[in-house]
């Protein structure tokens, strides 16, 4: 297939972005007629239809949606290489980039990150959530300042990255309020064969908490894995079973959830990373957050 015809690709992308030719041809200050032809040769140099009708819109296609997510990335990069050349950044202040590993408790998180919206200079903050091993891709080629993870860097991954720890707080166990009182009363043993909100068991935390369990001589029902630990929260609200926080937060899930404390663990200590693509920390931002690390602000 011939090289993409990047003219013809910001029209798919713009068409895609506003909704409808009509109104690209009015951002692009073409003709529908220009735009509709435009389309018509891309299509047939890929080989595929990029919309379909849907009532009187047009609907992507699944092609459509492959093709719009790398041109997203292609004209978004492109503009913003155009404000870093010209020595501005597309909110006039600082952008930081973030990648959030899915079993990072999301107040851990705001807890982390929220300091940055605070600096005396605007920073624009954006965070994406997505498996760990596609974050350190994404760090990988610069496209993240950031990644905050439960675990450091693997030396066996063949990334050239830095650790930063952010600190570590021991374990809190919750439940809804009837059976955290239930609980309460003989943990940590009251919780061999009580339902357990397990981490994925790809995390550095699920594994600890296994081997926490193991070293109790505790069996706990596990009744469900959840990676997003907002959802296993909401579960745990709901009564599914027992999940746990770091207890640096405890007093948010008590506030934000109506469950109540099972039990603290001084001896399963969840861990925080930064981790970045320099070793000496040069955004400013970051080195924000990795300062407020050191105050001993998340342990």
């Amino acid at each position: 297939m011939p090289h993409l015809n990047l003219k013809h690709l910001r029209y798919f992308w713009a068409v895609a972005t506003h909704g409808s030719i009509a109104r690209a041809s009015e951002i692009l200050h073409l003709t529908p007629q220009t735009i509709s032809g435009q389309l018509r040769e891309l299509e047939d140099q890929i080989g595929a239809k990029l919309f379909a009708k849907s009532g009187r819109s047009l609907a992507l296609t699944d092609t459509g949606r492959l093709v719009f997510s790398y041109a997203d990335d292609i004209f978004r990069l492109g503009d913003e290489l155009e404000d870093v050349l010209a020595g501005r950044t597309p909110t006039g202040g600082l952008r930081l980039n973030v990648g959030i590993a899915m079993v990072v408790p999301k107040l851990l998180t705001h807890r982390v990150l929220s300091p940055v919206l605070t600096m005396p200079e605007p920073v624009r903050l954006v965070c994406v959530e997505r498996p760990l091993v596609d974050l350190l891709a994404d760090l990988s080629v610069h496209k993240l300042d950031l990644v905050l993870a439960d675990s450091p860097l693997s030396p066996a991954l063949n990334i050239r990255a830095y650790n930063h720890p952010l600190g570590e707080s021991e374990t809190t166990f919750f439940a809804a309020q009837a059976r955290a009182d239930a609980l309460a009363d003989g943990f940590p043993g009251s919780l061999d064969g009580a339902p357990m909100l397990m981490p994925g068991s790809g995390s550095a935390f699920g594994r600890a908490l296994e081997l926490w369990f193991e070293r109790n001589q505790i069996r706990p029902r596990v009744v469900a894995e959840i990676e997003d630990r907002a959802l296993m929260k909401t579960f745990g609200e709901a009564g599914a079973g027992v999940f746990t926080a770091p207890r640096s937060v405890e007093a948010d899930v008590l506030a934000k959830y109506r469950v109540g404390v099972v039990g603290h663990a001084p001896d399963l200590r969840e861990r925080l990373y930064a981790i970045t693509a320099e070793r000496r920390i040069e955004h400013p931002a970051v080195s924000w957050i990795t300062e407020a690390a050191r105050e001993g602000r998340f342990s």
